[in-house]
This record gives structure tokens, sequence and C-alpha cells, in this order.
């Protein structure tokens, strides 16, 4: 099934659904446009901080309206799709039906996952995903819910991000831009910041175009210190050039190493840790410039969309 010419007929039909959570599935979906794949990304609803859709479904109503929407959608879009690439562990449909139905059809499926839908749920609350042709994730951390999983991490398109070098300022604006602050720990943040000759700018609630503008600005950055690896927020900081401090797992850190080659270049702290972790990038300009330069050469490695793009069409490719 080759991007160009699936099935001898027709370019590749890949419809990406039913969410736009952190923007992934959007930019997977232009990422595949540009190598000739008919993508479309269908979504229950836009979110506000990434509006970015094809189609959004109108599912005002009661639940037996929202069901009607979501099957005559699914119903339009079967003959039109090779692969349904379901996100966030969410379907179209009913999953007990979704798969079945997919397998009657002869279309392909991929449930890909993106972190906190997996996150400390037991197996059998992730048995359907095992009904899907193949399932994905994002990192050697999450592995540890879905271990037949293959892991491609989410991408960035490099071409669209210059780097912005963390400045020489005496005091440095350390950034942090929780989307939930319970879960990555902000009040830790705020108290270990409180403590040393840096100012911190916390980035919430505005769109990703205004909050990118901010992230330019920093000259560290603080991600999590919960959940044990890194998402967007701390990739697209890294192909700015900036220092990253977030809580690493270690058996992760090196399975990473292991697969890519490379040394992971964030700095890992923990609540307790956080402020002495942030010492030397507060002190030292030099060192945040070196570690904000290992972090784009690891994006450009890792993260890159273009090679993203290449092993999911390999994955693609073997359903």
């Amino acid at each position: 099934m080759s991007p160009g010419n699936a099935q001898d007929s027709h370019p590749l039909r890949v419809t990406l659904c039913p969410v736009n959570t952190a923007g992934v599935p959007w930019a997977t979906a232009e990422a595949l446009r540009r190598r000739g794949v008919d993508a479309r990304l269908v979504v229950f609803e836009r979110y506000a901080l990434h509006p970015e859709a094809d189609i959004c479904l109108d599912r005002s109503g009661g639940l037996v309206r929202r069901q009607a929407t979501q099957w005559g959608a699914f119903t339009r879009l079967l003959p039109q799709t090779d692969v349904f690439h379901f996100v966030f562990g969410l379907t179209l449909v009913p999953r007990s039906l979704q798969f079945p139905l997919l397998r009657v059809f002869g279309k392909k499926s991929v449930m890909h996952y993106l972190g906190s839908d997996i996150r400390g749920k037991p197996p059998e609350q992730l048995a359907f995903g095992k009904k899907a042709g193949a399932e994905i994730v994002g990192s050697y951390d999450a592995v540890r819910w879905v271990p037949e999983a293959e892991v491609i991490p989410p991408g960035v398109d490099l071409s669209r991000i210059s780097p912005a070098p963390p400045s020489d300022r005496a005091r440095p604006v350390i950034l942090h831009a929780p989307s939930s602050r319970r879960r990555k720990g902000t009040e830790h943040v705020i108290a270990a910041v409180a403590g040393l000759d840096a100012d911190l700018e916390i980035v919430e609630g505005l769109h990703h175009e205004e909050a990118f503008a901010r992230f330019r600005n920093a000259d560290i950055v603080v991600d999590q210190l919960n959940a044990g690896w890194y998402g967007l927020f701390a990739i697209e900081c890294m192909a700015l050039g900036k220092p990253v401090v977030t809580f690493l797992h270690e058996e992760a850190v090196r399975r990473t190493e292991e697969a890519f080659g490379t040394t992971v270049p964030i700095v890992s702290a923990t609540a307790e840790t956080l402020r002495e972790q942030l010492r030397p990038l507060v002190a030292d300009a030099a060192e945040r410039r070196r570690r904000g330069e290992a972090s784009r050469a690891y994006v450009e490695l890792v993260h890159d969309q273009e090679r993203i793009t290449d092993r999911l069409l390999d994955v693609y490719a073997r359903l």
C-alpha cells in the first residue's frame, strides 16, 4: 500500500479521527498530504487551542442524536477511506462495533495513543486497541502500558520553527505552560523559582500561535514534574533551542537513547530537586545555550515531522 498508488487505483486515503489532541493529528494529516496521501482530519468538536480540522461533526443534542451523527459520518467516510487512523483511544462509532465493521468492509485501522489516554490504565481497559491493525505510542515511557505498540514520537515541522537561543540576560526568564496545574506540578515550579535569581512566566489558555510567541522569549523551560516523559510543548521549545527541565523516567531515557543512538538533552528533575537542577542554567548563559543547541539537534533527529511521516507510512504499508 504505497502513498501514491494504494490498490493501484488511487492515492492512499487516510481518515484521522475523532479529535485534534495537542494539534498532533492535524500536523500528521498535513505531513501526509505533502507526501501525496489523500488525508483528512475529522473531529467531534473543534478545540479552543487547536481548532484545526477538515471536517467537524455537529454533535449537538442528546446521546441518540450524537450517535446518529457519528454513524452518518462513518457511513460517508467508509467508501472514501483505506486506513482509519484513530487517536486518543477514541473511535467514530462504539468500539465494540467499529473494528468488526472495518474488517467486514476490508478497511485498515491504527489506534494511536497520545499519553494521558493510556497512562496508569490496567491492560483490560486498553484491550480494545488490540483489535486495530496496529497500535502506536509516542514514547518508550508510554510503551509500558501498551508493550506491543510501535513507538513513533510526535513530529514537528522544523521548517516552521527557526531557533531562538536563550538570551544572556542576568535574570533569565523561566517559562512554564501547564495544560493542568495539578498534573504538571505547577505549585512546585512556583516554589522552586521563588528561590532563584530568575523571573517565572506561566503561559495558560492562549491559542497556540500566541503561546508560541511567548515560548520564543524564554531562556529556560520547565515542562512537568509528574508524568515521567515530555510532550509536544517540550518538543517545540527544544526545537526553538531552549534548555528544557522536566521529570523523566530513567528506563525510558535509556531505551530512547538506545533506539535513536543519541543523548536525551533534557534536564531531569523532581519537585524536590527542581531548584538545584535549575541553578546552573540560571547562573550560566553559556550552559543555557549549549543545552539549547543540543535540544535542537535532538529534535532534528527524533521529532522531525518528515522522519516521523516515513515511519507512519511504513506502518500503513504493513497493515
